[in-house]
C-alpha cells in the first residue's frame, strides 16, 4: 500500500470557497513525503479528463424486488418520514479500515451497497417518494478525487448520481447536504440506529428509540419469507459453498502439513473469486477444537485420524449468505466411536428436518432432533431416563448445547430482531429459509463420559427451504450419510 494516502492540500486552499471544503475533506498525513501542491500541478490535474459517464445503463437484477419492498414499507409507516442509512466505513487501525458491508435493512431495500448511503422516504399524499443519498463521484475541481484518501484515484470509481438512479431506480441527491435537511425537517420521523452517527445526531430531536425499533422490526420480519429472487441467491450462495468444500477435502493433506488456517484459506478463496465474501467468520475445527462452538481463531492442528468440523458458508455478491456444516474424518474414514457419534446426529437431523412443513410450528424441528439425541444420550448410558425427564430438565443441553437452527437470509442469524411470536413461537410458511443443525460434544475435559468420546465434536448443519407441499435441501449436494461422506472424500482425493 502506497504511503502516500492523504497527501497535502493544493497551497491555494484558504479557509474560504471551495478550497476551505476541500481542506476539510483532505487531511494532511503527518509524516507523508510532500509538503503541499503547487498551483501549478493543482491546476494540471484539473483538467484533461475524459469523459467517462455510463450512459443506458440497465437497473439492477432486483430492482423490482425492491420497489415492492419499499412499497410495503410505505404501507405501513403512513405520513412518517423514514430514513434507513447504509452505515460508514470502520477504522481497523490508524488510517486502514475495514471491507464495508452494507446495513441489511438498507441493501434489502435498495440493492445499493455503497458506503455513507442513505434511503429516505419523504411522506407524500397516501404514500413516500424515495430518495438514495449518496456520496456523488469524487470532485475534480477541488482536487478531492486525487488527494483524499477516498478519492477516485485512491480507492476506484463511485457511480455518478444520474447513473445510481437508473441502476435502482430511485432518484439519487447529494449525501452531504442531507442531515441539515433532516434537522430542518419537522413531523414524524424514524430511523434505522447503529449505522450512521451523524445521521442519528441530525434527528436526535425528532425520534424515539421505541419508534425507531418498530421500524427496526417491521424491517426484520419483512425477511421472514423469501421472495423468488432471495431464494435464487441463497441458492448460488449454497452451490459455491458446496465447491468451497470440495476444495477443502482436495486439500486436507496441505492442512495436515501446516494447520486449520489452512482450510480457512482455501475455503475463503472459493468465497472471494465466486462471491462477495464468507458470511460469517469460517469455522474450522480439527480435533478437539469441534467441541467449541464458535472456534474461529484456526490456528490448531489437523491430524488424521481426527475430525474436521467445517461450518462456513459463502456470501453472494447481493449478500446472500449460506450456513453449513460438516464433520469429515481428516483420514478419510470414521472410527468406530466416532461413526457412532455422528451417525446419531445424522438421525436427529434427518427428523428435525422431516419436520420442517409449511403450517408446522418453527419449534417442532429443533423438538424432533433434540428428542433424538435425548434418545441417544440415555441409551448410551450418558443421561438417567426416561427421555421425558431429560427433555423436561433440559439434561441433554449439556452435550447438545445450542438450538438446532435459525432463518437464514442476508444476514446469517436473519430477521434476529423480529418478534418472538413471530419467529420462535411463529408458524412455517412457504418461502422461509433455516437452518437445521443438530449436535454432539464432548469436551475434552467432561470426566462425566467414557474416555472414548472426549475430544468429539459433531454437527450437521443443511440450508433448508419451507415449499408448498414440505421442505427441499438447498444443501442437499454435499453427502450427509457417514458412508456417502467417506466415499464421497475419496473420490474427491481420487
Amino acid at each position: 500500500m502506497s504511503d502516500e494516502l492523504n497527501p497535502a492540500v493544493p497551497d491555494s486552499a484558504t479557509a474560504e470557497g471551495p478550497e476551505a471544503e476541500a481542506e476539510e475533506t483532505v487531511k494532511q498525513r503527518k509524516n507523508g513525503l510532500y509538503p503541499g501542491v503547487s498551483d501549478e500541478l493543482a491546476e494540471n490535474m484539473r483538467s484533461g479528463w475524459a469523459d467517462t459517464e455510463l450512459r443506458d445503463l440497465e437497473p439492477i437484477a432486483q430492482a423490482a424486488e425492491t420497489a415492492g419492498r419499499r412499497a410495503a414499507l410505505s404501507a405501513r409507516f403512513p405520513g412518517e418520514r423514514l430514513v434507513i442509512p447504509a452505515g460508514n466505513l470502520k477504522t481497523r487501525s490508524n488510517d486502514t479500515e475495514y471491507p464495508f458491508r452494507a446495513s441489511v435493512e438498507y441493501a434489502y431495500l435498495t440493492g445499493n451497497q455503497t458506503e455513507d448511503g442513505v434511503l429516505v422516504l419523504e411522506p407524500v399524499g397516501e404514500g413516500h417518494e424515495a430518495t438514495l443519498y449518496l456520496l456523488p463521484r469524487s470532485d475534480r475541481e477541488s482536487g478531492e478525487f486525487w488527494l483524499s484518501g477516498q478519492g477516485e484515484l485512491w480507492v476506484g470509481r463511485r457511480h455518478s448520481l444520474t447513473e445510481s438512479a437508473a441502476l435502482y431506480g430511485i432518484p439519487a441527491a447529494d449525501v452531504r447536504e442531507l442531515a441539515d435537511k433532516l434537522r430542518e425537517a419537522t413531523g414524524p420521523v424514524r430511523v434505522v440506529r447503529g449505522h450512521d452517527a451523524g445521521i442519528e445526531a441530525a434527528l436526535t430531536d425528532k425520534v424515539t428509540a421505541e419508534r425507531d425499533e418498530e421500524l427496526r422490526v417491521f424491517l426484520s420480519e419483512m425477511r421472514l419469507v423469501k421472495d423468488e429472487f432471495e431464494i435464487g441467491e441463497l441458492q448460488k450462495a449454497v452451490d459455491s459453498t458446496v465447491r468451497g468444500f470440495e476444495d477443502v477435502v482436495k486439500v486436507l493433506d496441505k492442512a495436515e502439513a501446516t494447520s486449520e488456517r489452512y482450510i480457512e484459506g482455501t475455503f475463503f478463496l472459493r468465497a472471494r473469486v465466486e462471491g462477495n465474501d464468507v458470511g460469517y467468520g469460517s469455522i474450522c475445527a480439527a480435533g478437539p477444537h469441534a467441541c467449541t462452538l464458535h472456534w474461529v481463531r484456526n490456528d490448531g492442528p489437523v491430524r488424521s485420524g481426527d475430525l474436521l468440523l467445517l461450518d462456513a458458508g459463502v456470501e453472494t455478491h447481493t449478500l446472500y449468505t449460506a450456513d453449513v456444516t460438516r464433520t469429515l474424518p481428516v483420514g478419510g474414514t470414521y472410527s468406530e466411536i466416532q461413526k457412532k457419534i455422528y451417525d446419531a446426529v445424522y438421525e436427529a437431523q434427518e427428523a428435525g428436518i422431516a419436520a420442517v412443513q409449511p403450517g408446522a410450528k418453527y419449534r417442532d424441528f429443533h423438538d424432533a432432533a433434540q428428542r433424538v439425541l435425548a434418545e441417544k444420550l440415555v441409551e448410551w448410558g450418558l443421561v438417567e431416563g426416561p427421555v421425558e425427564r431429560v427433555l423436561e430438565l433440559g439434561l441433554q443441553r449439556r452435550w447438545t448445547l445450542h438450538g438446532t437452527g435459525h432463518m437464514l437470509g442476508m444476514d446469517v442469524h436473519d430477521c434476529a430482531a423480529a418478534r418472538t411470536e413471530t419467529y420462535v413461537d411463529g408458524t412455517l410458511e412457504p418461502g422461509m429459509v433455516l437452518t437445521v443443525e443438530p449436535g454432539l460434544y464432548f469436551q475434552a475435559d467432561d470426566l462425566t463420559v467414557p474416555e472414548e468420546y472426549r475430544g468429539i465434536g459433531v454437527r450437521i448443519e443443511d440450508d433448508i427451504l419451507v415449499t408448498e407441499d414440505g421442505n427441499r435441501n438447498l444443501s442437499a449436494g454435499l453427502p450427509r450419510r457417514s458412508d456417502e461422506v467417506e466415499a464421497w472424500m475419496a473420490a474427491l482425493k481420487g
